[in-house]
């Protein structure tokens, strides 16, 4: 089973996972492996209640695109250029993620801002070549220091219209996932508390779906989240943006289960959305 891009806008949960660069190719096509056997295995992500997908290093990208869309998950960039082609040394366009099979595009991490200097232009820019290329542009977004909930909803949401507004002027929009990670609690032990991760997204998941042609767009966590969390979390939360804590394959399933259950998708569990 597989959907092509930018329609699994029926999807009721999102879990998505990142490698970042900490696998090399044949670790990242065999944990893509392993993923698949778990998709293809579980209910919710067969009949589309829970849309999964994997952002693999670049050269394993075509690999992963191919083992998870025959299981019902996907496959996407960490990251991409502002251009589709050019003479832009060593960059990757959102063309050609396109054509390795990559449905999805991460835009906007933390790290990109703080170590590679990317501003609100440079996401915005980047988020138009998502759209523009039929990729879902996985948008990130979060503060920088713990305040309140109505700092980080005031912060993130100027965020938010920053890039899309900029993507917009540049061409037709379409479906965003906006990862809520608070800078601060990126590579903490713990993630932000469930009360607080629940009241920011609640709100900017009110502010991003009142946006123009953004009304099947979702917000979801990320930041330290690994098993458990999801269902400590209100319904606004869409799902999981996760790291290093669904790196092993077992515990990424264990997050899985944890969201058919909260969505009542599994037998004996009691609907929690």
């Amino acid at each position: 089973m597989s959907l092509p891009a930018n329609t699994a806008t029926q999807s009721k949960a999102v879990i998505g996972v990142s490698l970042k660069l900490y696998f090399g190719y044949q670790r990242s096509v065999d944990y893509c492996r392993d993923v698949a056997a778990i998709a293809f295995a579980h209910p919710a992500v067969q009949n589309g209640d829970i849309e999964l997908f994997v952002l693999p290093t670049l050269p394993a990208l075509p690999e992963a695109a191919r083992i998870l869309g025959a299981a019902g998950a996907a496959a996407g960039a960490q990251d991409i250029f502002w251009e589709d082609e050019g003479a832009f040394t060593g960059e990757v366009g959102g063309r050609t993620v396109a054509e390795l099979g990559g449905r999805y595009a991460e835009v906007g991490h933390a790290e990109r801002r703080r170590i590679f200097g990317e501003d609100d232009r440079i996401i915005g820019l980047k988020t138009a070549a998502a759209y523009r290329n039929g990729l879902t542009p996985v948008l990130c977004v979060g503060e920088l220091q713990q305040g309140s909930v109505e700092e980080a909803v005031a912060r993130c949401s100027a965020d938010i219209d920053a890039a899309l507004n900029r993507a917009q002027s540049l061409g037709p929009a379409g479906r965003t996932i906006v990862a809520y990670e608070p800078q601060w609690a990126i590579g903490a032990p713990e993630p932000a508390t469930p009360e607080y991760i629940s009241a920011v997204i609640t709100g900017l998941d009110a502010h991003l779906r009142a946006l123009p042609g953004q009304a099947d767009s979702r917000v979801i966590y990320g930041g330290s989240a690994g098993p458990g969390l999801i269902t400590r979390l209100d319904s606004a939360v869409a799902g999981l943006f996760l790291g290093r804590f669904a790196h092993d394959p077992k515990a990424l399933k264990t997050i899985l289960d944890e969201a058919a259950a909260r969505l009542g998708l599994l037998a004996g569990t009691a609907a929690r959305a």
